[in-house]
């Protein structure tokens, strides 16, 4: 399968490349992103026959069909990582929560969070093109919170490949930035920046395009790709468990083979509720995508108003930091697919030259044909998490509990709803003790077995460890440096 451009092909870039090509240079043409040619189509068939199959069965299946140009024992190596999870027949539980609410456990890897479901697989892929082209590559990833420790983790060692990571300093939990600073192997580079995440991610995609800055590079016998969700390589493997999710509904007899239900996803940077619509649109019965935003709720005044408006606008920190963002950057992927190459260019360039941009009253009517929204506020959040929790005997973090919001507000409830939880309780113990108890002002291993202890769960090793392991990354600086920090460093 060819993957081509969202806002069309200058004559720098061919118009058509392979998914290697896309992977190893995510950044296209007129600064746009990649994406599949054609959507395979798959189908009630092919729902069906993997109504018994493993999760890496679906998932190689569903590589298969978009005929990627890996090698079967590349993509062999990269799925069997999800081994390494706390289930390694199920990586991901559907959890019954409500009588028509089931949470999707995206967070059972490594790092205690969703990105290790693409992450994983994805270092693998990349790192083995990199050592068969016999090139050198540095990967950008910028993070608020939890794309940062799930790249470091699965590139931290492999060849050919070094990662440089900017987070935003103050901008993450202190389980996040220590899963990021703790980190030693020589191959990786943490840097905070005194600003909020989309200043990281600003400066990601400008020295993606940077012609400068990949001269500079080349003079290090080294090239340039990224780790975050403008590369389709992130993407791909984001599909796999929101069909995996529906099938789980069968199997539990929840639902009948070709149902529809509802997908609710916490979104910030929009990859994850982007899996979810390929999904649909290559076969899965979805009756509607509801996102789910905190403050920070550009993403709903799109879905609801039509209009993309960063005038006058400032990151809040939240207690949901991770969707702590106003340029997502997968929307445009969204809107290629529905309003094509000219339309998209139009409306990303208005936004990066007007921070605005409107859809008309038959765009909007289109977009909603797919999306609904609502956004959650902290304090809702938390009195969500403990009611949950008191009512139901579930603990969820802050992200996942905006999902509860917009599955009150946003769904049929004769419909079910899958709601996707994206994050492990431990990495956000401070908002959580305090929406189970009431307590202020404490540390987070304080708070995780304060949460411990009232919920009766164990602090997983590999939280518990990094509260006395080295700071290996102490950098943090102005992000007008980032470009020479980075050189610095190769």
């Amino acid at each position: 399968m060819n993957f081509i451009q969202t806002r069309g092909a200058d004559n720098n870039k061919p118009e058509r490349v392979t998914f290697s090509e896309a992977i190893l240079s995510p950044i296209a043409s007129f600064g746009g992103l990649y994406v599949p040619e054609n959507l395979p189509t798959l189908g009630e068939f092919f729902l069906n026959k993997h109504l018994k199959s493993s999760y890496k069965e679906l998932a190689k299946d569903m590589l298969f069909r978009f005929e990627i140009d890996i090698d079967s024992k590349v993509i062999d190596e990269a799925l069997s990582l999800y081994d390494n999870f706390d289930d390694s027949k199920n990586p991901v539980p559907v959890v019954k929560v409500k009588e028509n609410l089931y949470i999707s456990e995206l967070y059972h890897g490594p790092t205690r969070a969703f990105k290790d479901m693409a992450l994983q697989p994805f270092g693998v892929v990349l790192s083995s093109i990199a050592q068969r082209l016999n090139e050198n590559y540095l990967i950008l990833a910028a993070t608020s919170g939890d794309t940062g420790p799930a790249a470091l983790e699965t590139f931290k060692n492999k060849s050919n490949v070094k990662v440089a990571c900017l987070y935003p300093d103050g901008g993450t939990s202190d389980v996040q930035r220590l899963q990021m600073v703790t980190e030693d192997a020589k191959n990786l580079k943490v840097i905070g920046i005194n600003g909020v995440f989309d200043d990281a991610q600003h400066a990601l995609k400008h020295l993606l395009a940077s012609e400068s800055f990949k001269d500079a590079l080349a003079k290090k016998d080294t090239k340039l790709s990224a780790a975050n969700s403008v590369n389709f390589g992130r993407i791909i493997f984001q599909i796999i468990y929101h069909i995996h999710s529906y099938l789980e509904l069968v199997r539990k007899e929840a639902i009948i083979m070709g149902e529809k239900v509802y997908l609710n996803v916490p979104s910030g940077n929009f990859g994850n509720a982007l899996g979810g619509y390929y999904a649909w649109k290559m076969g899965l019965p979805v009756e509607k995508i509801i996102i789910s935003s905190n403050e920070n709720n550009v993403l709903t005044r799109l879905i609801r108003d039509g209009k993309y408006d960063l005038r006058n606008s400032e990151v809040i920190g939240t207690t949901s930091p991770a969707m702590d963002i106003l340029k997502s950057s997968n929307v445009e992927r969204i809107l290629y697919d529905l309003f094509g190459t000219q339309r998209t260019k139009e409306l990303m360039f208005d936004l990066e030259e007007k921070n605005v941009y409107e859809l008309t009253s038959d765009e909007l009517a289109q977009l909603r044909k797919y999306f609904d929204a609502d956004f959650c506020n902290g304090d809702e959040g938390k009195k969500y998490i403990k009611n949950i929790f008191e009512t139901d005997n579930y603990l969820m973090d802050p992200h996942t509990a905006t999902c509860i919001k917009s599955y009150e507000t946003c769904s049929n409830p004769e419909i079910k709803t899958i709601a996707y939880s994206t994050a492990e309780w431990t990495k956000f113990s401070p908002v959580i003790a305090n929406a189970l108890t009431g307590e202020v002002d404490v540390t987070d291993i304080q708070a995780l077995e304060s949460i411990s202890k009232v919920a009766k769960l164990n602090i997983p090793d590999m939280i518990k460890g990094l509260f006395s392991k080295d700071i290996a990354q102490k950098t943090v600086i102005e992000k007008e440096n980032i470009e020479e920090e980075i050189l610095k460093f190769l």
